[in-house]
């Protein structure tokens, strides 16, 4: 599968963390954090549980406010006064483990909200939009069904969907199949995969060794709130530097 790359040549991070820190009462769980993602990249962080990783997503979109350090958006700091954080968040869509569906809407519902309440589209144009990216999840002929209709791998993607309604500049997914059962995974990993291939902005928390290997561009291992190596896929898979990744590795690395 070919990756469009070609966005990120000359260009400036989409996202840039420096110096992040969260705490939870006294229970510090980012230290320090420097991070960033250019246009194009598919970017997997993966770790124990408890390792911060979904802390770091949750800063990113500031579903959690940070203790101190900046985060830039298309090089505007969400933690300055003047930002207007509600409109940048707009343009970055995030898929949760627990799909956060309205299960009192329909799936064309669910899809077109958000459009016609923030983006001010219309309700055709958000219709139009919504159908589009429900065939390309492979659920058009979902449109009027309801959530509690549906399974969990098909929640998933019609959430992708929705997110992509919004046409976002950055994805964020948020261990997006660790609520799935094993034999529904694979659809909704293929859908993330065609989403990298289209060229998509994309980090991604994850348990899905095979997708960080094989679809990722970097791959971020974190353990106890900080960021420990990272690096190309491959090198992290068949030669980490870290006493801790490779301990972390190693079930993949026999491989």
């Amino acid at each position: 599968m070919m990756r469009n790359t070609t966005a990120r040549q000359d260009a400036s991070p989409v996202v840039r963390v420096a110096g992040l820190r969260k705490s939870f009462g006294s229970h510090e769980v980012l230290r320090d954090i420097d991070f960033e993602v250019m246009p194009g990249e598919v970017v997997t962080v993966i770790g124990a549980s408890g390792s911060g990783k979904s802390t770091l997503l949750r800063c990113i979109n500031l579903l959690e406010t940070p203790d101190a350090g900046h985060i830039w958006f298309h090089g505007q700091d969400l933690a300055a006064e003047h930002v207007d954080v509600n409109r940048l968040r707009e343009n970055i869509g995030m898929c949760f483990q627990a799909f956060n569906l309205f299960n009192n809407m329909d799936v064309l519902g669910n899809c077109t909200l958000a459009p016609v309440t923030l983006r001010k589209a219309s309700k055709a144009e958000a219709e139009r939009m919504a159908l589009e990216h429900l065939g390309e999840v492979g659920l058009a002929d979902f449109v009027h069904a309801m959530p509690s209709t549906l399974s969990g791998g098909q929640k998933q993607r019609v959430a992708i969907a929705r997110a992509l309604c919004m046409n976002p500049d950055l994805m964020l997914f948020d261990e997006p199949t660790s609520a799935l059962d094993p034999e529904i995974v694979g659809e909704v990993l293929e859908v993330m995969r065609r989403l990298a291939a289209d060229g998509m902005t994309m980090v991604v928390v994850t348990h899905e060794m095979s997708f960080a290997k094989n679809v990722s561009d970097r791959v971020v291992f974190m353990d106890q709130g900080v960021i420990v190596e990272e690096g190309a896929p491959q090198k992290m898979f068949s030669s980490p530097t870290q006493p801790r990744t490779r301990e972390f590795l190693a079930r993949y690395l026999k491989d």
